[in-house]
Parts: C-alpha cells; structure tokens; sequence
C-alpha cells in the first residue's frame, strides 16, 4: 500500500523550502509578499519565509488565497475538467492602507504539489489582472510587478493547463522536487505522523 504513495516527510519540506528559497535569492531576489495557496501552500510559505530573509530584516508577509477545484462532468470524455472557484481572496482596499498594494512588487506564490497546474494557472492569471485592474484605477503603471511561483512537489504528468510566463515578468516557476505521478501524503495531512515519517525514511524522502 506505501508503495502507491509518495511519503514526505516535515524535514523532507523544510530541506526543499530552504534549497529553493537560495535560488530565488539568487535569481529573482527577495520577495515584497507571499501569497499562500490555502491549505497546502500554508505551511511551506511559513517555512521559506525563513529562509528567504536575512537577520535583522523584517519579515515578509504572506497572504492567505483559497481556491477549490469543482469537477465539471458535463456529456462524455472529452468535456471531464474542473473549475477553479475562489473561497478567499486578497483584500486589495486593505493591502493599499497597510503594504501600498502588490503594484511593482516581488511576488511569491507558494502551493505544495503542482498537479494538473490548474489552480496555479488560475491563482497567477487572477492575481496578475487583479493588480492591473487596481494599478490602472490609480492611473499606476505595472512596472516591476513580478509574480514567482514555488511548489515543493511537481508532479511529472500532462498538465490541463499551462503558466503564462509573459505575466511573471522575469519572475521564475520553481519546484523543489520533481516526483511521479503518484498519490503524495504530506506529514500535516497524517494522523500519525510517527509511522507517517518512518515511511517516508524509508523512501528516501526525510
């Protein structure tokens, strides 16, 4: 049975967090924000911000977005997909009073598994013409905005959808660790996470 499931383990999480953060550093720089896909982007955004900040400097806040895939069953095969639907959203009005909003900033997306790509598609594509809508309310140019995505897993598959990289302007895709496409259990996903890490040991993801 472990056999059909890929076992990560928090250490596994927080090596490939703490790999992938030096190469955003190096490459794209430090980020003004990170936005956290709910649930799976919440605690692998707490642990890069760790890493992506030197001692002494502020932390960087990270935004909470949730995102819940619907099937669309439709009249045969060919009409099968899922629909992306929003359950929560940034609050640009307040992001605007407390952080002078997300125009030109370095933004970070951060989910656990790029599966089919459909809900980072949707998450980049939204955020993108969110903060063109607002920067062009307050007659602003985009500029700098630049939006960066980090996955600790990416699942080797076709994907039903694809990551615009115009709209990253010189921002990056990032995935700490390619993985087949096999059933991933994360450790805050176990209800025992003894066995949970000693399977994971056993698979070499510790």
């Amino acid at each position: 049975m472990s056999q059909d499931k890929i076992y990560i383990s928090y250490d596994c999480v927080h090596k490939l967090c703490q790999k992938a953060a030096d190469q955003i550093l190096s490459t794209v720089g430090k980020p003004d924000v990170i936005v956290a896909i709910g649930g799976g982007g919440f605690i692998p955004s707490r642990i890069i911000r760790t890493f992506l900040r030197h001692q002494g400097e502020k932390n960087i806040p990270i935004q909470a977005i949730g995102l819940s895939l619907y099937e669309d069953l439709g009249t045969g095969s060919d009409s099968i997909g899922k629909e992306v639907i929003r359950t929560q959203w940034l609050d640009f009005g307040a992001l605007a009073q407390h952080f002078d909003s997300l125009i030109g900033k370095n933004i970070l997306i951060v989910d656990e598994v790029d599966d089919t790509r459909t809900t980072l598609h949707y998450a980049l594509t939204e955020l993108y013409n969110d903060v063109k809508e607002n920067a062009e309310k307050l007659g602003k140019d985009m500029g700098n905005t630049k939006f960066s995505i980090f996955v600790v897993n990416n699942k080797l598959k076709e994907k039903r959808a694809e990551i615009d990289e115009s709209l990253m302007n010189g921002g990056m895709y990032l995935s700490g660790e390619d993985v087949p496409d096999k059933w991933i259990a994360y450790p805050w996903e176990s209800s025992d996470i003894d066995t949970h890490t000693k399977l994971a040991k056993e698979q070499g993801n510790n």
